[in-house]
Parts: C-alpha cells; structure tokens; sequence
C-alpha cells in the first residue's frame, strides 16, 4: 500500500506482508546474482518511501474509514525504502506515485545516491503500461509490488504485465475490504459506479454469474425470479486466483489473508510468476513465505 505520511492502514498485518516482500527481494536478487539480467524493482504506489503507524487517516481517503488507528505516530520503512535497502541489490527502481507524495520519493535520490532511482508521476495503470511496453525484457527481469489503497488496478493492467513474460507479481488484492463490499446481496442493488469497478478489477462481468445465482420465490399470487449473492470472500480468492493462472505461468496456490483484529480478511496477498523458466524456483520461494503469512 502507498505509505505516506498522512496515510496508513494500522496493523500487525501491514508489518507481515513487507515482510513477505523483503525476504522474497533478497531471495531473488540472490538467485539472479550470478545471471546477465538486468534487475528491476517497480512498486506502483510507492507513497513517500516511509509509512506512518497508528496513525488516523484523514476522512474521504478510505472506502473503509473503521480501518484507521489513533495511537501516536511512528515513521518506518515502507515498500519502496525497503527495496533500496535489500542486498544484494537491484540494477534499477521504478517508483511510481500519483500523488504530491511525489516530493518525497525525490528524497531517496539523495538519500541513495548509489541506486539508480526513477520517479514516474501519473496513474499507476498508464505508468506501468507504458513502463512494460518500453523495456526491452529479454534482458531484464523484475519484481512487481502493487499495493493500492482500493480497487485502481485495472485488469487489462495485469494482463499487460502477464505478457512481459519477465515479472514477478506481488499483488495486495482487495478481496475483502473491497470486492466483497461492492458485491451486494443482490445485482440490482449494486449501484451502476459499482459495477463498472468490478468489472474493470475483475476483468469481465463473469462475476455475476459466479456471486449470484437464480432464485424463485413461489407467493399467493405470483412467482418471483431473482437473483442472490452467494459465496463470501474465500470465493472472491479462489475466482482471482483462477483468473491469474490462466494469465501466469505460475501463481501461488493459497494467497495469504491478512486480516484485522477481529478476524475479518481484508486482503490476499497473490504471487504470480511471469516467466516459464522461472517461475518453479520463484513459486518454491514464494509459497514458503505466503505460509508463514
């Protein structure tokens, strides 16, 4: 998630899935050491570089706003800082950042003077097509981390990055705190906006057919056909998952849950390896860490 310094999504579980991301960094730039690729490292919502937590979020900024904490501030690394401090380290970093939190990120340049460092503003959709369109991937390889604050992935975006056939995909998907909120316990109550999110994240409108089945009724008078919601958020993970694997040569086979304090999912956390060649030795690494989730 893009860490800032107004902005942060308490919780032990926010500490788990940087930790995921830092083993799996190290891993893989070990594995790779030896090889003639190029290295990359893109997060596209790299916030400021820092995340503050325990902090309250302002009001507007979250779909959910029971997420935010109220305890005292505290600056730690967030995704980005932790990639330019993992060893062995990455030929490049790609940050992509939306917001004015773009200021922040130019502050890494000096702070890591040895890395190469590139700062791309925009929407993280666009920025990632253009940045997968540009590379020249038969030289280069990369670990992905898309951590959005909601629902911004697009799944055309996915597929472009599947087509690379050289990325590593580490994706906090919203399983919890947004598709299942959107997916309301009947179609026609899901509001026009709301449909059109899905479909966008998802891939297709499949999702009704999936989430809701026919129903009758049988009254007095008359018999009613409809429509309702079934399945919760363990049905919205294994649909994701199914739509990665048939873009992906490799993709975890249990994404991890991480939930809040009351047990509620919030996210999965998906693994998904672009590159054939690759992808056994990166999924053996990968589920390893999800388990420990």
């Amino acid at each position: 998630m893009a860490e800032s310094q107004l902005q942060m999504f308490g919780g032990d579980w926010t500490e788990r899935k940087l930790d995921v991301l830092s083993k799996y960094l190290r891993a893989y730039t070990t594995a790779l050491k030896k090889t003639p690729f190029n290295k990359l490292y893109i997060d596209a919502f790299a916030g400021t570089g820092y995340r503050e937590v325990e902090t309250q979020v302002p009001e507007g900024d979250l779909y959910f706003p029971e997420l935010a904490a109220t305890e005292p501030v505290q600056f730690r690394d967030g995704s980005a800082r932790i990639a330019l401090k993992s060893s062995p380290a990455f030929d490049r970093y790609i940050f992509i950042e939306k917001s004015s939190r773009r200021d922040e990120l130019e502050k890494l340049r000096l702070q890591f003077p040895d890395k190469s460092i590139s700062i791309v503003g925009g929407d993280a959709n666009t920025r990632l097509t253009e940045v997968c369109s540009q590379i020249d991937w038969k030289g280069n390889r990369a670990v992905l981390f898309l951590d959005p604050f909601g629902m911004q992935v697009e799944w055309k975006t996915i597929e472009v990055i599947a087509k690379t056939r050289a990325i590593d995909l580490w994706y906090l998907f919203p399983s919890g705190i947004g598709v299942n909120r959107l997916l309301a316990p009947s179609p026609e109550a899901i509001p026009p906006g709301w449909a059109a999110r899905l479909d966008k994240v998802l891939g297709s409108s499949e999702w009704l057919s999936i989430f809701y089945k026919d129903t009758t009724t049988h009254g007095v008078f008359d018999t009613v056909e409809s429509k309702e919601r079934i399945g919760g958020t363990k049905a919205i993970a294994d649909y994701f998952r199914e739509r990665l694997a048939a873009l992906f040569p490799g993709v975890a086979k249990n994404p991890g849950q991480l939930k809040n304090s009351n047990g509620t999912v919030l996210y999965h956390l998906y693994f998904a390896a672009a590159n054939e060649r690759g992808a056994p030795i990166a999924l053996d690494i990968a589920e390893h860490l999800l388990k420990g989730l």
